[in-house]
C-alpha cells in the first residue's frame, strides 16, 4: 500500500524521493508515462511535484491537472545548470515524491552544447535514478540492446528501470521480458497501446489544458488508469525513495531579489498598495512561467490573471502589463472582437505603463495578426508562416528597457510559425548571437521579443519592471 512518508520533508525540500522519466527517442511516451504515474500516484493519496525539463509550457499544463499542484520546468540552458536543484527543491517543497518529465531523447540536450539541457544532464543534477520509457511496438530481442546502450553510455545516469510502452500481445511482453533479463535493467511496467490516451496535437505540440479542460480530464484520466494497471508503483516508490539527498537551499523568490541590481534612474517612492501587475492568461496565452508570478509578488506586485478572451478590461488599477507565449494565431477572431480591451491595452502602453511581451504577446500588440486588427501598439503586422522557427538563444540587451539595461546577457528560447513585419519608430530589443540579428521591439514602456525567458536566470527584470510600474 502507497502512503505518504510519516514525518514531513525536511525545510529546504532537497530530500524529496525523485524519478525522472525519460526516453530514447520524442514519441516513445514520456508525456503518458509521467502523467499518469503523477495522477495514479496523486489518487493514492501522495502529494506529488510535478516538473518538466526544457521550456515546454503545454507538457506542464498536463501536469498541473493530473496532481492539483503547478507544473515547474527545468531548464539548465536558461536558467544554468546551478539553478536546476534549488528551482526543483522549490517546487517540491513538502511533497512526498516528484516526478521528472524530459525532453526529447534522453541524452539530446541544446544544439551544440553537449549534454547542456539534456534529460541526462538534469538527472545528474537531481541525483534521481531514471526510468526509461521504450517504445517496443517495432522489436522483441532487440529491445535489450537498446537498454544497454542507454544504461551504459554515460555510468553517472542511473537508469533504475524500464517501462515498455505499446506492446501488442501477451507473447510480445513475453519475448520483451525474456530479452531484458539480460540487459540487467527491470521492467517496472509495460503498457498496452491504447488509443484513448493520446492527445490532440498540431503545429506547436500538443493542444493545451485550458482548450479542452473536459477533454483533458478525460485523457489524464486513462492515462492514470492505464499506468495503475500496467506498472508496478511500489517499485517505482521504491525507486523514488533511492535518491540521493542534494547539499544547499531550495530557491526563494525574495531571496533571488537580493542580488545588486542595475537602478532605475530618478526616484522611488514607497510601494504603493494595490500596485497591480495584470497577467493575460486564458486558452489564448498559456505559455508561463510560475517564477515569473513569484518573482513579480516578492518585488511587491499584486499579480493579477485575466482573460483576453473574455475579459472587456484590464484588471482595476493595472499599473503594469505582462502578455506571455500561447496562441494567439488560433484565436486571432475572437482577440480582435475584443475591441474594448484592445483599446485598453493600447492606451495603457500610450501612457508609457510597462508592458512585457513575449512571443504571442508580441503578435498581440501587433497592428494585426493574418488581416485581423490587435491591439496597434506596436507599427507592425504579424501573419502566420510555413516555416519553423525553433531553437535556444544566446542574447544581449541592445537597448534599455524597462526589463533590462543595454548589456544585460540573457538565454531564451524561440519558438514560432509567424512572422513579424516591422514598421518604423521602435529600437530593437535583443542581438541574438546565433542567427546573428537583432529582434524585438522596445518602445516607450513596451518590450516585445519572440524570446521565452526565464526571469530566474536574472531575476533583475522583474524589479526592474515593477520599479516601473512604481514610477510611470
Amino acid at each position: 500500500m502507497l502512503t505518504s512518508p510519516s514525518s514531513p520533508s525536511p525545510a529546504p525540500g532537497r530530500s524529496v524521493p525523485r524519478l525522472v522519466i525519460a526516453a530514447p527517442s520524442s514519441g516513445s511516451g514520456k508525456t503518458t508515462v509521467a502523467t499518469g504515474l503523477m495522477a495514479a500516484l496523486t489518487a493514492r493519496g501522495l502529494a506529488v511535484s510535478p516538473h518538466k525539463v526544457g521550456p515546454d509550457y503545454i507538457d506542464p499544463g498536463y501536469h498541473a491537472l493530473a496532481t492539483g499542484r503547478t507544473g515547474r520546468n527545468l531548464d539548465a540552458y536558461l536558467c544554468g545548470p546551478e539553478l536546476v536543484g534549488p528551482l526543483f527543491a522549490h517546487g517540491a517543497h513538502g511533497c512526498d515524491i516528484a516526478v521528472v518529465e524530459g525532453v526529447m531523447g534522453m541524452f539530446d540536450g541544446a544544439a551544440g552544447e553537449g549534454e547542456l539541457a539534456s534529460t541526462a544532464q538534469v538527472a545528474k543534477l537531481l541525483r534521481a535514478p531514471v526510468v526509461l520509457v521504450v517504445d517496443a511496438s517495432s522489436q522483441s530481442r532487440s529491445v535489450a540492446a537498446l537498454v544497454h546502450g542507454f544504461a551504459s553510455w554515460d555510468p553517472e545516469v542511473r537508469i533504475g528501470g524500464v517501462i515498455l510502452n505499446k506492446v501488442a500481445s501477451d507473447r510480445h511482453e513475453e519475448l520483451l521480458r525474456e530479452a531484458l533479463e539480460s540487459a540487467g535493467v527491470p521492467v517496472l511496467g509495460v503498457l498496452r497501446r491504447a488509443a484513448q490516451v493520446e492527445t490532440p496535437a498540431r503545429h506547436l505540440g500538443l493542444v493545451p489544458v485550458a482548450e479542452r479542460q473536459a477533454a483533458a480530464v478525460d485523457a489524464v484520466a486513462a492515462m492514470a488508469a492505464q499506468v495503475s494497471r500496467g506498472c508496478d508503483l511500489e517499485a517505482l516508490v521504491a525507486l523514488a525513495r533511492s535518491a540521493g539527498v542534494l547539499p544547499g537551499a531550495a530557491w526563494d523568490a525574495a531571496e533571488a531579489l537580493d542580488h545588486p541590481l542595475p537602478a532605475l534612474d530618478g526616484p522611488r517612492p514607497r510601494t504603493p498598495d494595490g500596485l497591480v501587475v495584470a497577467v493575460a492568461g486564458g486558452a489564448a496565452f498559456t505559455f508561463s512561467y510560475a517564477e515569473h508570478a513569484e518573482l513579480l509578488g516578492a518585488a511587491g506586485a499584486e499579480v493579477v490573471v485575466f482573460d483576453p478572451l473574455r475579459d472587456e478590461r484590464l484588471p482595476e488599477g493595472t499599473a503594469g502589463l505582462v502578455v506571455g507565449g500561447g496562441f494567439p494565431e488560433v484565436y486571432a477572431a475572437e482577440l480582435s472582437a475584443n475591441e474594448a480591451l484592445r483599446k485598453e491595452v493600447a492606451a495603457l502602453a500610450g501612457s508609457g505603463a510597462p508592458v512585457a511581451a513575449e512571443c504571442a504577446g508580441l503578435l498581440y500588440l501587433c497592428r494585426e495578426l493574418d488581416g485581423r486588427p490587435m491591439c496597434g501598439v506596436l507599427d507592425a503586422t504579424a501573419r502566420m508562416s510555413e516555416r519553423l522557427t525553433l531553437g535556444y538563444r544566446d542574447a544581449v540587451a541592445v537597448s534599455d528597457s524597462v526589463l533590462a539595461v543595454a548589456g544585460t546577457r540573457m538565454r531564451g528560447h524561440e519558438f514560432h510559425r509567424t512572422v513579424v513585419e516591422p514598421g518604423a519608430g521602435t529600437a530593437p530589443a535583443w542581438g541574438v548571437r546565433a542567427p546573428r540579428r537583432v529582434e524585438g521591439f522596445v518602445q516607450r514602456g513596451v518590450h516585445a521579443s519572440y524570446l521565452h525567458t526565464h526571469w530566474a536566470s536574472e531575476p533583475g527584470v522583474a524589479r526592474r519592471f515593477v520599479e516601473r510600474c512604481r514610477t510611470s
